[in-house]
């Protein structure tokens, strides 16, 4: 389903990615872990042609997306749904008018269609019936929450996760990993997500790819990766800095 090979990419002088290459199925989940700063959210952004690479290239079943102009990706995005990390809803709309963005250019669904098609959305992800709230009215978990149902409502075949866990508490990550899951499974997606959040990690990933130096370091099954004895790979899963880079 996507395939990236010796990926580049620097701004100005700072590296950020340095020939990453890695391959996800079709309908499988695959979480992205790293340290902060290390290049993750850069990384999903080329997945969906939001950024250019100085090299290499990222396949969406077998073509490459990387030369496309802005008129063709937009072909390519609409098989896409994201998830940003915080949200980015417009906070001068209601929550069925965010929903429903992706509708406001395309005039091919009558508006009691819209409206049928964002109800549908807001039940899968538990939140019936607040079409009309402000977003400003919704907790940090009811955000992302909406976030996601935007991000679904074209039934996209690929859905990427930019931090979907991050500023909320432990009760409130619980329910948006069970909620991943259930929409991986209803809609019968590709899942990529991006976590700093071991335990989501664990639940969420059928493989998990460590970044590290710019590239994928390491790449498994959550029990593989847990169970490491790979040093590098230990230090991040137990959250234990690596004394060369304390400056005392």
């Amino acid at each position: 389903m996507i395939e990236v090979r010796d990926l580049k990419k620097r701004f100005g002088t700072h590296p950020v990615l340095d020939g990453v290459n890695l391959q996800i199925e079709k309908g499988e989940s695959v979480v992205i872990i790293g340290r902060s700063g290390g290049g993750k959210s850069v990384l999903l952004k080329h997945l969906i042609g939001l950024l250019k690479p100085d090299s290499g290239e990222v396949l969406i079943e077998g073509e490459d997306i990387v030369p496309l102009n802005e008129r063709e990706l937009l072909r390519v995005r609409r098989r896409f749904g994201m998830l940003f990390q915080s949200a980015a809803l417009f906070d001068s709309m209601t929550v069925a008018e965010n929903i429903a963005f992706a509708f406001r250019r395309d005039r091919s669904l009558p508006k009691e269609k819209i409206r049928q098609k964002v109800a549908q959305m807001l039940e899968m992800v538990d939140l019936p019936g607040t079409e009309d709230k402000n977003t400003s009215e919704l907790s940090g978990g009811m955000k992302k929450r909406v976030g996601l149902a935007r991000a679904i409502i074209y039934e996209p075949e690929i859905i990427l996760y930019d931090e979907p866990t991050t500023g909320l508490d432990p009760i409130a990550s619980d329910s948006i990993d069970k909620l991943i899951l259930r929409v991986r499974d209803r809609l019968d997606v590709t899942t990529v997500v991006v976590t700093h959040d071991m335990r989501s990690a664990r639940r969420l990933g059928q493989r998990i790819m460590l970044l590290h130096n710019q590239r994928i370091y390491a790449t498994g099954t959550p029990d593989e990766i847990f169970n490491s004895k790979d040093p590098v790979v230990r230090r991040f899963i137990e959250g234990v800095s690596d004394p060369k880079e304390l400056h005392l």
